[in-house]
């Protein structure tokens, strides 16, 4: 199991905060776990889009990023300051 976190937009679309998700594959990766989500429900296409960052164990990632067992993977906008 890997554990799935959400914050901001991405947490309003899907109104999910956190859950656990089964690892589909050992060789999984952040482009997988998407798939996964997608599969899931309709909203997280949503959530996904728009350059939406991700981080494993809270180091920012991208989608070639391996996952396993045990990880958390976050999904969040970008951020902004001014």
């Amino acid at each position: 199991m890997i554990n799935i976190k959400t914050f901001a937009q991405v947490r309003e679309v899907t109104q999910e905060a956190g859950f656990s998700l089964p690892l589909e594959k050992a060789n999984s990766t952040v482009a997988d776990v998407k798939v996964t989500l997608r599969m899931r429900a309709p909203c997280w296409g949503e959530a996904l889009d728009d350059g939406v960052l991700c981080a494993v164990n809270q180091v920012l990632c991208d989608d070639s990023h391996p996952v396993a067992e045990g990880d958390e993977v976050a999904f969040f906008p970008p951020v902004t300051g001014g």
